[in-house]
């Protein structure tokens, strides 16, 4: 082994390996390296990686084996990271043991274990269990810190208590602990989760007016408890706030603590004020981010132009679609395409959909599945078969695979036309491509697999209301017709 190598350069490679079970392959090769022993960071970082993919197996026997390497009053903080693992993962029983066996292996747990355990029970809903860890640690002559009270006041939010979080947060200043926007975001948000406007704005403004500003992942995080309860007004207001001129000196000190908005900001809102009906405004909403000199990005595109064609104004949906890349300057993506195309479908417009179809290919936005299945569906329901057909084979052909349902469409189109054998052809095209029941594989003998497949195919499609009846009586018969059975079939993709 290289003298050169160190726990440090093992614990970068430990960190890049994107794949759990090559970096534990790895972790257990070097330690079979004469001179080369884990150490705590090498650890903490194989165990950080298994506990996030959910390999709790492995994960614990690294645990096992790090306890009898590693002093174990140093292991606090591996604890806390196990913990917070389970804890993601919904396993909270096993977070609580974790945190319950650290006293047995010697490792006494501080404030930031205690915190930690809260946290997952308090977003667990497991609420009444928290406070009595919460009471135990003050047993034990641990003092709580401000990240304490957080999740206390989160406990008092999440049980419909914002008065009490209200007191907590009160008696915190009475303490003269360091407060942080997370403690009074809470309570702001907890307010408007129970339609206590007027209190939730004044504290929002209180909060401002001592000069503690949320960063914008906490700011984003309380205008998306507004958006999910479609209160478009009052995000405005916050964000309003925290952009007006007659403060924000006030906003350098927010440029500092990192609180400027940002498209997640903007985009939080856009979304909301379309799913109010609120479209035009949410246009207005793109262009004071271009004038604020944020480039606005897809999403903020394709949440209004769909909001637009959610609304019945199609043709406020085109212009922004084209206005998109010729004014603003913003690439399309298939996304925004597939709104487009299903916006016309849905109007029976196939023409300006197939239009758009063809020119998202030439632009360079490929269609996926959900632009395929579209296209099919309006073909279809506007009696348009050949073309419907035509798509599906070209669908499977690009190697997607159509849903039954899709399958369902086009075949049922080709037998109210009585065009049995291009509808058998599908059958067999499906069977071929093994888009069959599970049922089909118990078969162990290669020719009654052959004979039965589009058998059971068909029995299958009717089953799940995807072909109807009479076209089933028309397969059935088909399928039986010997020279249909013998026609060539294209090369599985």
């Amino acid at each position: 082994m290289s003298a050169t190598l160190l726990p440090k350069h093992v614990a970068a490679v430990l960190k890049q390996q994107k794949d759990h079970l090559k970096a534990l392959e790895m972790f257990n090769k070097v330690k079979r390296e004469d001179g080369f022993k884990h150490n705590l960071l090498t650890y903490k970082c194989i165990i950080q990686k298994l506990g996030f993919h959910g390999n709790f197996v492995a994960m614990e026997n690294v645990l096992a084996e790090m306890r009898m390497d590693i002093d174990n009053s140093f292991l606090e903080g591996v604890y806390i990271g196990a913990m917070k693992s389970y804890g993601r993962k919904g396993k909270v029983q096993e977070a609580v043991d974790v945190f319950e066996r650290m006293d047995f292996y010697n490792c006494e747990p501080s404030v930031l274990s205690y915190n930690a355990i809260m946290n997952i029970l308090v977003e667990s809903g497991y609420f009444k269990e928290a406070h009595k860890v919460f009471l135990r640690m003050k047993n034990a002559g641990i003092v709580p810190d401000v990240y304490t009270f957080t999740i206390r006041i989160k406990s008092f939010c999440r049980t419909k208590r914002p008065h009490a979080a209200l007191r907590l947060l009160n008696n915190m200043v009475s303490r003269e602990c360091q407060l942080n926007a997370v403690s009074y975001c809470t309570v702001v948000a907890g307010f408007y989760e129970e339609d206590y406007r007027v209190e939730a704005y004044e504290l929002f403004n209180d909060m401002l007016r001592i000069g503690i500003f949320p960063d914008i992942s906490t700011f984003n995080k309380l205008l998306h408890t507004l958006c999910k309860k479609g209160e478009v007004q009052e995000s405005e207001k916050l964000l309003n706030k925290v952009l007006k001129k007659d403060l924000m000196e006030t906003f350098k000190l927010m440029v500092e603590k990192g609180c400027v908005p940002n498209k997640i900001t903007y985009n939080i809102l856009t979304e909301s004020l379309c799913k109010a009906g609120k479209v035009n405004e949410a246009l207005d909403l793109v262009d004071e981010i271009l004038n604020k000199g944020i480039t606005p990005d897809t999403v903020s595109f394709a949440t209004v132009i769909s909001g637009f064609a959610n609304n019945g104004d199609l043709k406020g949906a085109y212009q922004l679609f084209r206005r998109m890349g010729e004014q603003y300057k913003v690439s399309h993506t298939t996304a925004t395409y597939n709104i487009m195309i299903n916006a016309f479908s849905e109007k029976l417009d196939l023409h300006t959909a197939e239009k758009l179809f063809h020119e998202m290919g030439a632009e360079g936005c490929a269609p996926d599945t959900y632009t395929y299945r579209v296209m099919i569906d309006g073909f279809c329901i506007t009696g348009n078969t050949d073309s419907g057909h035509k798509f599906l084979l070209e669908m499977i052909e690009k190697g997607f695979i159509p849903s039954l349902t899709t399958f369902g469409r086009v075949i049922n189109c080709l037998c109210v036309q009585y065009r049995v054998h291009e509808a058998v052809d599908i059958i067999h095209l499906m069977a071929h491509n093994g888009i069959v029941p599970e049922v089909v594989n118990t078969i162990s003998d290669s020719d009654k697999k052959v004979v039965a497949a589009p058998k059971i195919v068909v029995e299958d499609l009717l089953k799940r209301s995807c072909i109807t009846y009479y076209a089933y009586e028309l397969l059935y018969d088909g399928i039986r017709d010997k020279k249909t059975q013998k026609q060539k079939l294209p090369n599985r993709h």
